[in-house]
């Protein structure tokens, strides 16, 4: 099996990731809810029509593409239609993922700015549009790469035992997969790392005075967002790369 799906790397990938999540999560913390920024209109034409975070968002992602970071089998982008790269191809022939058009980003960026954003951060307006807009294509990119990382995790439990998720993917049952890559145990150690590490670096951050995230709100979002949305691209991709 091709390093890249030996599960314990996979989850070495995933626990770095965990430190960027929730250091960028706390960055969005210090500054206040600022609705208007995910709202089409109010901050002026030159947006295009998109809000503030969308148009944000898609400038990172035209530049991002360029240099070919959507070439790339774990990046996912929000936006269709971006510049080719400038850069010359790259060939991943060690890239283990079957051929797919899994992308939930959409799904993601919904959930991020009507449920996340108002769950980390106090109520209110700051006025601090771009800096909240930062963090917010920071988080969102962070969150998207978690759990697009999932499809590396489907490959490598099916390969584990082809015949049983076969069988499953056939009959187009997503529950009954959704049941099978579900360990407890590991999501159990996930969620015991997330809270011991969001706790000491709010610790930390609080001495200052300043205003940090509140480590169970950021370990509610794990339970309740990031892992289910890893599973749900795990099941997206095995039903259509092997249904």
């Amino acid at each position: 099996m091709s390093e890249q799906l030996l599960l314990s790397n996979i989850r070495n990938v995933l626990a770095r990731l965990e430190e960027t999540i929730i250091f960028d999560l706390i960055e969005r913390a210090q500054f206040r809810h600022n609705p208007v920024i995910y709202r089409s209109g109010p901050l002026g034409s030159a947006l295009g029509g998109e809000s503030l975070v969308g148009y944000h968002l898609k400038e990172i992602e035209k530049v991002h593409a360029r240099i070919r970071r959507y070439t790339s089998p774990d990046e996912h982008p929000f936006f269709p239609g971006l510049p080719k790269p400038i850069l010359p191809p790259l060939t991943y022939a060690e890239n283990p993922l079957r051929p797919n058009t899994v992308n939930i980003n959409c799904r993601l960026r919904e959930i991020y700015e009507k449920e996340i954003v108002p769950a980390i951060c106090r109520p209110g307006d700051d006025r601090q549009y771009g800096s909240s807009s930062l963090c917010d294509v920071s988080c969102l990119q962070a969150i998207s790469k978690r759990i697009h990382y999932g499809k590396f995790v489907a490959e490598a439990k099916y390969r584990e035992d082809p015949e049983a998720f076969g069988e499953l993917c056939r009959r187009g049952n997503g529950e009954g997969l959704r049941e099978r890559i579900t360990d407890p145990e590991v999501e159990g150690e996930v969620l015991d790392r997330v809270k011991r590490k969001a706790e000491t670096y709010c610790r930390e951050l609080s001495r200052s005075g300043g205003p940090t995230a509140d480590p169970a709100v950021m370990l509610d979002i794990y339970r309740r967002y990031i892992i289910p949305l890893n599973k749900d691209v795990q099941v997206a991709y095995l039903l259509e790369t092997r249904g």
